[in-house]
């Protein structure tokens, strides 16, 4: 009988080992933490699947060199050129579109560049610029600071010449960059989901939107085994399956906040 109990707590350890075991690590983005649409998104997941997720939310650039360096089992980013480059390296397996929103320039209601209602945000941007009116940029290598650096060089402008006087580089997250925005009633380029989650909105409003340069597609890749053999491959594939199926589809539409949606799923298989 002591040696049927010794292994039956034998095969209950194991079982409890295997199930603590399946857990894989997401470098993501800040937009997508900050918004909380992974606290929303994240239990589903767990719940259908058995496995947990450990989030490293930072810039789309620092989560593209975590998975360079093998350090993550997916990535779930926005920033199409540095993720087709991440592809081209062969750091990842596959590419999946996931979902979209809009980047918004938000500012002070008093506008001093007099930006509110253009739907042309370069030529917001050339205002912003001619008024010296202050900018704050994340400047953390995200996908939301190189839409915002892809958007000035459209509008002709060199922000370079422009730092330590109206534009300010931070180096920091969407959520810091908005506090910092809101207590220096600047402008700042945010993602719609940030912004509609964000509480401490102070004197600022969406002063511009609707140009389809502001469009933000989210795309997720397992990283490739095979160059990192630590991935957790059949777990990390778990997941991306997941958010492509229509489950996690319905889960991610699902995600509002004060009634509003804040990414609207468009995987196509």
């Amino acid at each position: 009988m002591r040696a049927i109990a010794a292994i039956g707590a034998i095969l209950i350890w194991s079982t409890a080992v295997f199930a603590q075991d399946r857990a894989i690590t997401v470098a993501s983005t800040t937009s997508t933490e900050q918004s909380g649409l992974f606290g929303y998104l994240l239990p589903e997941f767990s719940k259908a699947e058995g496995i947990k997720v450990k989030v490293v939310a930072v810039g789309t650039g620092q989560a593209l060199d975590i998975g360079r360096r093998g350090d993550a089992d997916v990535v779930f980013v926005h920033d199409r050129p540095a993720e087709d480059k991440f592809m081209a390296e062969g750091h990842g397996v596959k590419r999946f579109d996931v979902m979209y929103n809009d980047f918004v320039i938000v500012g002070p209601k008093s506008d001093p560049a007099h930006i509110a209602g253009d739907k042309d945000v370069v030529d917001a941007l050339r205002k912003i610029a001619t008024a010296k009116a202050p900018f704050i940029s994340r400047g953390d290598h995200s996908g939301t600071h190189e839409a915002e650096l892809r958007l000035w060089k459209q509008a002709g402008i060199d922000v370079g010449t422009g730092k330590d006087s109206w534009y300010r580089e931070i180096g920091q997250g969407m959520g810091p960059a908005l506090n910092m925005a809101s207590s220096l009633n600047a402008y700042v380029l945010s993602d719609r989901g940030t912004w509609l989650s964000f509480k401490n909105r102070g004197d600022l409003t969406i002063l511009t939107e609707g140009d389809k340069r502001l469009f933000n597609q989210y795309g997720v890749m397992l990283v490739n085994p095979v160059k990192h053999p630590n991935v957790k491959e059949q777990d990390g594939q778990a997941f991306v399956d997941w958010l492509i199926s229509p489950s996690g589809q319905q889960a991610i539409a699902g995600y509002k906040i004060g009634g509003k949606q804040l990414f609207f799923p468009n995987a196509s298989h």
